[in-house]
């Protein structure tokens, strides 16, 4: 408890921070904390069952969007993986910010609907209006609808200052209410910045400098992907509407997992993800079993209960 303790004040000293609305990025810079870090600012959490659309821009081979699919299956704890540690008990630690805001409601997360773009009909340069526009695409109440860009596709800020964001947007009017819809982008940085967002699947750009570790799907594209993807979800589940819990500024907050910058296991500290699992037969490294045999890095969340970051191993 103390070392992980010890760990976070750590990160928080020497990151370095500058989001785009909860973007997922590698550093983070706030003041040491004060109690209790994220605050809550009695906005609404998401909750009920919801379901998780995929929405594929540009060309991604099948095996690359089951690697993704299989992550999305392996939240739900009606479908756990019988190995742990597992998908689902990591996501488990996202119910306490619920218990904490004495909300009485859950969330039930569900693989949805899966959309594909294959022909880049909005081009290969996107603003954020048009992840908006494409996140839209998926349903439009109850929903988190998530925009996942191919590796040709550039994003305005992607590379630059963020990995993936997430926000919200109007949906669809039901009996004259308008509802709201979560939305998530994430891009496949391989070619265009692994050491960015793909770490630790691939050495850093700058920084402590350590060998790069093999991803445990065989892809440090769509790899690296989840880990952004988990952190940003994390995020839309606590803070879905921009008033739930997050520390500093509303439009460049930090949140559930990016409190926790760069750590992966016990043991980590700048440049060192943390003493993962280690597959015997691929040499992959991992901490979390998911659906279909599936093997993931997930990013360690704060766990307001013990105002500490917790990693799964």
């Amino acid at each position: 408890m103390a070392a992980s303790h010890f760990i976070l004040k750590l990160f928080l000293l020497i990151s370095l921070c500058n989001v785009c609305f909860a973007s997922r990025k590698l550093t983070a810079l706030v003041q040491e904390p004060q109690g209790q870090l994220l605050q809550y600012h009695k906005g609404t959490l998401l909750s009920g069952k919801i379901s998780v659309n995929l929405i594929w821009y540009g060309k991604f081979k099948p095996s690359q969007r089951a690697i993704v699919s299989d992550f999305i299956t392996s939240l739900s704890s009606s479908t756990p993986s019988k190995t742990d540690p597992s998908v689902a008990k990591w996501w488990k630690t996202t119910e306490k910010y619920y218990h904490l805001a004495n909300s009485k409601k859950s969330l039930s997360l569900s693989l949805g609907k899966q959309v594909l773009i294959e022909n880049y009909s909005l081009g290969k340069s996107l603003t954020q209006k048009r992840i908006v526009q494409l996140a839209s695409k998926g349903e439009q109440k109850d929903a988190i609808n998530i925009v996942l860009t191919a590796s040709d596709v550039a994003v305005d800020g992607f590379c630059v200052n963020r990995c993936g964001t997430h926000g919200s947007s109007k949906g669809a009017i039901i009996r004259g209410k308008t509802y709201k819809f979560a939305y998530i982008w994430v891009g496949n940085s391989e070619t265009q910045c692994a050491g960015y967002c793909a770490w630790p699947f691939h050495q850093p750009i700058y920084g402590p400098q350590s060998p790069p570790l093999v991803a445990p799907n065989n892809d440090v594209g769509v790899d690296g992907m989840v880990i952004n993807l988990a952190s940003l979800l994390a995020g839309t589940a606590t803070n879905p509407f921009g008033n739930g819990y997050y520390q500093g500024e509303a439009d460049a907050p930090l949140e559930a997992a990016s409190a926790c910058p760069g750590v992966y296991a016990k043991g980590a500290y700048p440049g060192y993800a943390g003493d993962l699992l280690v597959d015997k037969t691929t040499g992959a490294s991992y901490n979390a079993h998911g659906t279909n045999g599936r093997k993931y890095v997930l990013p360690a969340l704060y766990d307001p209960s013990t105002s500490t970051c917790s990693t799964l191993v």
